[in-house]
């Protein structure tokens, strides 16, 4: 028999993880790095890179994952030199002193619930602009020393990374996060094991364990289902950010809102205020009613008052196609058993997320957050009047204008998105306080005296950083997806720093109209290929996998950018991130911005613009619909002039062009014999001084602390003294008033004056109510509005109050003399409704009638 001279079965391999340990002396950077402290602190972060910057570029700036990459030899090489661990102890004696401060017990406690926080690129549980809001928010309530807790999701894949096939194809890659290298820390019981949240949903148990994020002295806690005592089928809940179908999206909300009050409560956290960043996290007034149902022993509408009254919901969204909504079906499997629970019928419950109670609609989750809670607010001031217009069908019987739907114009986090050179800069020509009095102008009133080659300084190391991270982060992607060595070569070559950079980038929603550029392109073509003025655009951003669309739309720039009169002229730069924006807004000239107004809600990137010394080209929409000012940036016309969509975005297109060619491009290139055009930097140090302060996240916190935390704060604390007497004055003085509502009738109306007016008649009305079984007071006012003769709507042009001239028994004597001050074809209406003084505004309980006079 022949031996066989060689077998083997197949190899069995088992997992090893090896990283590095830090010896004692170095545990203040493992300290450092598990606070995303350093994010937003430059001596943090450069820390960091000098401990290795190798490591630091190979970990993308994850803090991390480089001191678990650290070798023997570094680390021994770290704890000899004296200097570095002299600098080491300095950075951690300032980390700690912030760490350290106390919350201010001035300002209001708040609970925030977001469905995504953009914090830093090594924690993927962002997409866009509403999660950067979100960790911008928690940023700036660390430095405000703000008592503010967060919840979330523990995304396992996250938002997608992107990158493009050779034609310029969006792919879509989902990779899983490695918990254990990122700046999160695992909630532990006392006895070491992994704190498990319980969340019943039907029929099952849903666990999720729970991490924490240290964003300075905030608490982030978010949930993660992807646990083995999870069924299989719910772990892919905390899997994709926006991902799966509307049954997931269910599950998602579900497990934010229910979940998410469990959890505080599982941690023992009660705040003054919970705030819904988004519709998102309505339901958490679900499980918040359920509470104080259960136990405070109130009834349905006594909890409802208290939970109004310490809710605010921030709207982001400015379309009602943007809104979730639910088919009753499917609402039904996961909410049925609720209503029993809290006392009311299924239909009560699911009529709280109808415009229309009574009919057929889908559950609204805005409508729901709504009527759950007593503030509400949009994200720009143009986007209040809005939003006020999208839900006015909530409260009939109120115009928009009337409505109590407010707004606080989104600001961007100064520290995170300012760049190094600014900040010192910033430091060295501003008040020693500045950073505490942000929306100070005085203050920033100063670089207009500073020398005009400082700021072009900074400007032209901060456009070289760009164009050198564009060459050092792209080269390879090119090669791999150009095809044509030779032509990525070209490409890079001509990136140039001494050209006037124009960005553009933001998601790519067909909205946002990127497209515009691209209208003409031989005029296009000559403002590019000029040798005298040249001029680059740099595109980023991605698409909804599902956003067939905006796909499309980046294929289309992507094609257009390998013709040969582009290339090298239009860039599009893959996997739009928080590191590729912070280079880019602080790298490009101008900031390009071209969206359907009044689409953009707010828009944040051309902000992050402003503090660098970026000027903002824009639609006069969103936070530039108030931001803009003559000679400190570019806009375009919010005046519609054509309904079809593509007869106005050529008009648009041409404007953008025009503006280039004759105000931009001079403007830029009027440079003087040192290289920079003064005119230029006036714009500049304009924008700085002028627009800059009105859109840090201190001004914005401090307007939602003015505006909705204070107040609600103080009358839910008032609702809730004596065993929540008030809440149980108001919810009864409610059930009286909705019990006997239509039992009041009009005695008598005299109406006085003739159907033709001159501006400046006096008239007079009197009207007597019987109010029949009702006990409380009543309001009468005049009401007067006018035709739209564009839309063919009425819209509301003022109301005047009745004077209440004497009450006898259950009849009210109302009377009102006035002067006819406005002109032209109205609408006369009077309106009868209940008064409350303890009533925080008429939306709260929106009864109304209308009355006419007698024939």
């Amino acid at each position: 028999m022949k031996i066989k001279t060689k077998e083997s079965n197949d190899p069995v391999w088992k997992d090893v993880y090896s990283h590095s340990k830090l010896p004692e002396e170095l545990g203040p950077l493992q300290e450092i790095a598990s606070n995303l402290w350093w994010v937003w602190n430059h001596e943090g972060a450069k820390l960091f890179g000098d401990i290795d910057s190798g490591l630091w570029k190979q970990t993308e700036g994850n803090p991390v994952l480089l001191l678990q990459r650290l070798s023997r030899k570094r680390i021994e090489e770290i704890l000899a030199d004296n200097v570095l661990m002299a600098r080491i102890s300095t950075v951690y004696n300032q980390f700690k002193e912030y760490i350290n401060a106390r919350p201010n017990p001035a300002k209001p406690s708040v609970a925030y619930f977001s469905m995504e926080y953009g914090l830093t690129n090594v924690l993927k549980i962002y997409s866009g602009g509403l999660g950067i809001l979100a960790g911008d928010y928690l940023k700036e309530a660390s430095d405000s020393h703000i008592d503010l807790v967060a919840v979330g999701f523990l995304y396992r894949y996250g938002y997608f990374t992107q990158s493009l096939s050779m034609d310029g194809q969006q792919i879509a890659n989902y990779e899983a996060q490695n918990f254990s290298q990122l700046p999160i820390t695992q909630m532990k019981t006392p006895s070491g094991d992994p704190m498990v949240l319980e969340v019943p949903f039907p029929d099952r148990m849903i666990y999720a364990h729970v991490w924490k994020v240290s964003v300075g002295r905030v608490p982030l806690y978010l949930m993660d289902t992807d646990v083995p005592e999870t069924n299989e089928w719910d772990r892919s809940i905390t899997h994709q950010l926006y991902g799966g179908d509307w049954e997931n999206r269910m599950k998602q909300e579900y497990m934010l809102g229910i979940g998410g009050i469990l959890l505080l409560n599982k941690l023992g956290i009660k705040k003054q205020v919970y705030h819904c960043n988004e519709g998102h996290a309505a339901l958490i007034n679900v499980q918040r009613l359920l509470d104080y149902i259960q136990n405070e022993k109130l009834d349905f509408n006594e909890a409802l008052e208290i939970v109004r009254a310490s809710s605010l919901y921030t709207v982001h969204t400015p379309v009602p196609a943007g809104h979730d909504y639910f088919d009753e079906a499917l609402f039904g499997k996961y909410m049925s058993k609720f209503p029993e629970k809290m006392g009311i019928s299924w239909g009560d419950f699911i009529d709280m997320g109808r415009e229309n109670p009574g009919s057929q609609e889908k559950f609204s989750m805005s409508t729901f957050a709504l009527n759950t809670c007593q503030e509400a607010n949009g994200v720009s001031k143009l986007h209040g009047k809005v939003s006020q217009n999208m839900f006015a069908p909530v409260w009939k019987g109120y115009f928009p204008e009337e409505l109590h739907v407010g707004y606080v114009t989104n600001g961007v986090h100064m520290p995170t998105w300012t760049a190094t050179e600014w900040k010192k800069y910033y430091a060295e020509v501003f008040d020693a306080n500045f950073l505490n009095d942000q929306s100070n102008k005085a203050i920033w009133e100063a670089i207009q005296r500073v020398p005009d080659a400082e700021i072009w300084d900074i400007r032209k190391k901060l456009k070289h950083k760009l164009t050198e991270y564009i060459k050092e982060q792209y080269r390879d992607n090119w090669l791999k997806n150009q095809g044509d060595p030779g032509k990525v070569v070209s490409l890079l070559e001509k990136i140039n720093p001494n050209a006037l950079l124009v960005g553009f980038g933001r998601r790519f929603a067909t909205y946002k109209r990127a497209y515009l550029l691209f209208t003409d392109l031989d005029r296009l073509a000559k403002i590019l290929n000029n040798e005298k003025f040249p001029i680059q655009f740099v595109f980023t951003g991605k698409a909804h996998p599902a956003d067939g669309g905006g796909q499309g739309l980046i294929k289309h720039i992507v094609e257009i950018s390998h013709r040969p009169e582009f290339l090298g002229k239009i860039i599009f730069l893959e996997n739009y991130d928080m590191r590729l924006a912070r280079r880019l807004i602080s790298g490009v000239d101008v900031w390009l911005n071209t969206p359907t107004r009044p689409l953009e809600a707010s828009g944040t990137s051309g902000e992050k613009a402003e503090m660098n010394g970026v000027l903002n080209f824009s639609v006069l929409d969103g936070w530039w619909y108030e931001g803009y000012r003559e000679g400190a940036g570019w806009a375009l016309t919010d005046q519609r002039t054509y309904e079809n969509q593509q007869y106005q975005d050529q008009l648009d297109a041409a404007t953008i062009y025009h503006i280039l060619e004759d105000e931009i491009i001079p403007l830029y290139f009027a440079k003087n014999s040192k290289g920079y055009s003064p005119e230029w930097i006036q714009y500049i140090k304009n924008s700085i001084s002028q627009i800059a302060p009105d859109y840090t996240m201190k001004r914005m916190l401090d307007d939602y602390i003015d505006r909705f935390y204070n107040k609600l704060a103080t009358r839910s604390a008032l609702l809730a003294e004596n065993n929540y007497a008030e809440a149980k004055e108001i919810a009864a003085w409610k059930k009286e008033v909705a019990e006997h509502w239509n039992s009041f009738r009009v005695e008598s109306f005299r109406y006085e004056p003739a159907t033709n007016m001159i501006v400046g008649d006096d008239y007079t009305v009197n009207v007597v109510i019987d109010r029949g079984e009702l006990k409380c007071r009543l309001g009468l006012e005049i009401v007067y509005s006018r035709e739209n003769s564009e839309t063919h709507k009425l819209e509301f042009v003022s109301a005047s109050p009745f004077e209440l001239l004497k009450e006898e028994g259950r009849k009210l004597y109302f009377g009102l003399k006035g002067k006819m001050s406005e002109y032209g074809h109205l609408k006369i209406g009077f309106r009868v409704f209940p008064i409350n003084d303890k009533l925080p505004h008429r939306m709260d309980f929106a009864y109304v009638r209308w009355i006419q006079p007698e024939e």
